[in-house]
């Protein structure tokens, strides 16, 4: 089994990698689904599960959650093709929406050769993103985007996106970063 991990704040971009990545036959687990999940089996706020499972579960819970849904994927996979050879049978994954630096301490230790991408986008056009996205937990009020940023950032994602293997700044076109995209995947698949 093989891994990347993609980070940065909300509306940097991470959900383009996964696309593309989808489109090479990658497998996606997306961290936030995990919290949303939890957030729609409580009934309450997706931001506050984010910080309340951590709280009461530890830091690596999240991670452990994809890594179950992984080892999952893994196994049903063996069953389907079972006379293939091991490097053939053998998935790659994506994991979209790393936090902290546990989540990536728990990722390296479980996955061989472990890398992350950091994607980088300044507040404004984050902003600016979120507010043409319309997913329901993206933040409509710059108030509401200052705290949910100082949330993921209380999580320790400055700290994972500093120590990335790679960093992609997202200001210019759309074609040139998934240029660098492609060309970081090439590398790593």
């Amino acid at each position: 089994m093989k891994g990347i991990g993609v980070t940065g704040l909300p509306g940097s971009g991470k959900s383009v990698v996964a696309r593309m990545s989808k489109g090479l036959g990658v497998e996606i687990i997306r961290m936030g689904d995990v919290i949303r999940e939890e957030a729609n089996k409580r009934g309450a706020d997706v931001g506050d599960v984010a910080v309340n499972i951590r709280r009461k579960y530890g830091k690596f819970v999240v991670a452990e959650r994809c890594i179950g849904k992984i080892k999952e994927v893994e196994k049903k996979n063996k069953h389907i093709h079972p006379s293939e050879n091991e490097k053939k049978n053998q998935k790659f994954f994506i994991i979209e929406g790393i936090r902290s630096p546990y989540e990536v301490k728990l990722f390296r230790k479980n996955f061989k050769g472990f890398k992350v991408i950091a994607i980088h986008s300044s507040p404004k056009t984050r902003f600016k993103r979120l507010k043409h996205r319309h997913r329901f937990d993206d933040s409509k009020k710059i108030s509401e985007f200052k705290k949910r940023d100082n949330r993921e950032l209380g999580f320790g994602i400055g700290d994972v996106i500093a120590t990335s293997d790679y960093m992609i700044v997202n200001e210019g076109s759309l074609g040139k970063f998934k240029s660098d995209i492609r060309r970081i995947l090439k590398n790593e698949l």
